[in-house]
């Protein structure tokens, strides 16, 4: 059985295939803000991305993936960032109900969604297969949403969700102007948390360094809805019909790790 969400194949089982989910800096984490020590070096992030590379939209059985061409103009630097990163895909994390769903915490508390912006190192690596396995590979804008007023531009893409409503389905997204992932950050992308971290999904490589806003975006109930209309089963197929929820892994330990912020 492959890795899932299951009581069979859920985060509890990840370590029988990958030890290193029992490692000393995985993630997710609970962000203590009592315990966060803000560094005054911690900088703005220079943020720039292309809308016309966006690629496609997929369903993998466990979320939804947007994937980007590779481009220039599509840059992350700054912060507690030493080189260039470049986007490759961006997918989200959410639960049953509003109440769950995010996958990092704050002070013990969840959202009800959790946005992934997936960028890899293009200063040191050829390729993202090359970076997601080495230290500092892979940097993610983590992007906690809550549930509130109708996000407009995220209702840009969410129409594409319908075409991939099964396992293995994918869409070619075609916008007029593309579509600009700064759009669905918070206005507010100069305060956030960082720490050093991992995947939080299987091969849970400990390669990410993780930047997690503060300020949280806003989606209404009916496009978290569109979240949880997809399925994590194959069309046709002769398994449960089960609705993708829940697809968000618990927090790990700390293990010493100090997370840092760049505001007081």
């Amino acid at each position: 059985m492959s890795w899932g969400y299951t009581k069979e194949n859920g985060p509890d089982t990840w370590h029988k295939e990958f030890p290193i989910a029992n490692g000393k800096r995985q993630s997710p984490i609970d962000i203590n803000t009592a315990q966060v020590q803000y560094d005054s070096s911690l900088g703005n992030l220079k943020l720039h991305y292309d809308p016309k590379s966006v690629k496609n939209v997929s369903n993998n059985g466990h979320t939804f993936t947007v994937a980007f061409n590779q481009s220039d103009l599509n840059d992350l630097s700054g912060g507690p960032l030493k080189d260039k990163y470049e986007l490759a895909q961006f997918h989200c994390h959410w639960g049953s109900r509003d109440d769950v769903g995010s996958e990092h915490t704050v002070n013990g508390s969840y959202y009800a969604s959790e946005l992934h912006l997936v960028h890899w190192n293009t200063t040191k690596f050829k390729s993202v297969g090359d970076a997601i396995k080495s230290d500092s590979g892979i940097a993610v804008l983590g992007t906690f949403i809550k549930v509130g007023k109708e996000h407009p531009y995220w209702a840009k893409i969410l129409p594409y969700l319908s075409k991939v409503a099964h396992k293995n389905q994918s869409a070619d997204i075609h916008l007029d102007g593309g579509f600009d992932v700064s759009k669905i950050l918070p206005n507010n992308t100069n305060d956030y948390y960082t720490y050093e971290g991992s995947l939080t999904t299987p091969p849970l490589y400990e390669s990410v360094s993780w930047i997690v806003f503060k300020e949280p975006i806003e989606i209404s109930e009916a496009q978290m809805a569109q979240f949880r209309a997809l399925m994590t089963s194959e069309e046709g197929s002769s398994g449960p019909d089960c609705c993708m929820v829940n697809n968000y892994r618990p927090t790990m330990p700390l293990n010493g790790r100090v997370v840092k912020s760049s505001f007081q």
